[in-house]
């Protein structure tokens, strides 16, 4: 009932903080497009021009080399003198573009500037764009209709290759390859006829289809950088959270070790006293110094002793779990014999079945080899086992211990019960540390939830298995399984046969 209250209660002050949350980032974000010379965010600002810079820097060369080409195509039609100031006029402009990228790419991003630089670019552009927009005086050497037809042309290579870089700055794009079109498109309504108009309009439609494709390029980088920026968030997060992850376990491990050194030490204080409270009981109960006065002392007596040897049973318990989990609990392995061990464990709980009325039923595979173990664990797991299985049997019922060999090679010891067994969703509880089920919690009986998460980890130690199955009103069965490895299988004796004396005889 206190778990589900602190869970709504978990979940009802998590949704404020969520909401605070996406308040604060929808902020956060209005903030940046605000103070943003690109209206995206303020981080993209630098990465925007950066990569506009890159392209006009990488593009320098190859555009002189270009207005190289078409100095020399023009030159067929214009003197070369015209053709020449032209192409001059435009690689100087280049050049001056250039070299302000370059003076850009040695800014300190730390002190970048977003909206002074941007300023710069667009200035720059304007005046390589009017150094294109001179093309109409080629036509001042004459030429007649191949030359506008030139010109025409010149201009939808300089527009195509202004709008590939300046993608990320759409604004460059435009006053890079406006004055050109204006100027080209004028010249060419002034010199009539239905082919210059059509290649008028052909230049205007031009100029508004790069000018869309500079846009949707511009917007293409602009997704790119933000799914970035989200992926290098992502890992932000992920790093930190495999810290704080890496920080909780540190400190689980520490209060894990915490836990059983406290118990460890606490066990083994408590040890002392108790052992003489069950000796003193014990004397007590069985009247050495001569019979008590009043009845009821013997029995007072009885009480304490059997009380004292429960309290010592779960210190024992405990002290072993601690010293497992600290990983403290060296395995004496030796060969035992696994079916000797769960019948002489049967044996000493014979009364105890009796006392219930129980059946006590033991069956084992013939010709077990040894197994290489720990006798004194496996006997706990036995013994553990054994223990449940008649305690939470009712009266007149049936228990049944097995020992054999599994289908891998190694050998197992079952206990099964005809009892009221486990409801499926405990038993996860039952066998976690200190966990018990609701039928333990009705009929009260003695125990602290240790058993079996002993002997889960004895058989771990031993690299086996457990398992439990259980099914109302069926009963239960609990398996313990050791690896085939642990198995020791006999080996065939080795027959030695006497020497026998040969003569060899070598001819010639």
């Amino acid at each position: 009932m206190s778990f589900g209250a602190d869970h709504r209660a978990s979940e009802a002050s998590r949704r404020p903080r969520e909401s605070r949350r996406s308040v604060q980032r929808t902020v956060l974000d209005a903030r940046q497009r605000l103070t943003s010379s690109s209206g995206t965010r303020v981080e993209f600002d630098f990465d925007l021009l950066d990569d506009y810079a890159s392209a006009r820097i990488a593009g320098l060369l190859p555009m002189i080399l270009v207005l190289a080409i078409l100095l020399a195509f023009a030159s067929l039609w214009v003197p070369i003198e015209i053709a020449a100031a032209w192409a001059g006029l435009v690689a100087l402009a280049n050049i001056a573009v250039g070299f302000a990228c370059r003076q850009f790419r040695r800014e300190n991003r730390q002190k970048f500037n977003a909206r002074k630089w941007t300023a710069t670019f667009i200035v720059g552009e304007t005046i390589y764009g009017l150094a294109w927009a001179a093309l109409p005086i080629l036509t001042i050497g004459g030429g007649g209709q191949d030359i506008l037809i030139i010109i025409f042309s010149m201009l939808l290579v300089g527009m195509a290759a202004n709008a590939m870089s300046t993608r990320t700055l759409p604004q460059a794009t435009l006053v890079s390859t406006l004055p050109a079109c204006l100027s080209v498109g004028t010249t060419l309504i002034i010199a009539a006829g239905t082919l210059n108009f059509a290649l008028a309009a052909v230049a205007c439609g031009a100029f508004f289809f790069f000018l869309f494709l500079a846009y949707q390029l511009h917007k293409s980088e602009l997704g790119n950088l933000e799914h970035q920026l989200e992926k290098d968030g992502l890992i932000l997060d992920l790093e930190e959270a495999r810290i704080m992850s890496d920080e909780a376990r540190r400190h689980a491990e520490q209060a894990n070790i915490a836990k059983s050194r406290f118990l460890a030490t606490m066990s083994h204080e408590l040890r002392t006293p108790l052992n003489a409270i069950i000796g003193f009981s014990e004397v007590l109960k069985s009247e050495l110094l001569g019979p008590h006065s009043v009845p009821q002392y013997k029995e007072y007596a009885g009480d304490i002793h059997a009380s004292g040897q429960h309290l010592l049973n779960l210190i024992n318990e405990l002290l072993d779990l601690s010293r497992i989990e600290a990983g403290r609990y060296d395995l004496n392995e030796e060969a035992i014999g696994l079916a000797d061990i769960a019948a002489d464990c049967k044996r000493m709980l014979e009364i105890r079945a009796r006392a219930k009325n129980i059946d006590l039923v033991f069956d084992s595979d013939e010709d077990m080899p040894k197994l290489w173990a720990d006798e004194r664990s496996v006997r706990q797991v036995v013994l553990n086992l054994l223990s449940n299985a008649i305690k939470f049997t009712p009266q007149a019922g049936k228990v049944t211990v097995t020992v054999g060999r599994s289908t891998d090679g190694g050998q197992f010891v079952s206990v099964t019960d005809n009892g009221p067994g486990i409801p499926e969703e405990e038993i996860e509880t039952v066998l976690s540390s200190f966990g018990q089920g609701s039928l333990a919690q009705k009929t009260a009986e003695q125990g602290a939830g240790l058993g079996l998460p002993i002997v889960q980890k004895i058989m771990d130690l031993h690299q086996g298995r457990f398992d439990l199955f259980s099914k109302l009103r069926f009963g239960t069965e609990v398996i313990a399984t050791f690896p085939r490895a642990r198995t020791m299988e006999g080996v065939a004796p080795v027959r030695e046969t006497a020497p026998k004396l040969e003569i060899y005889s070598e001819a010639g």
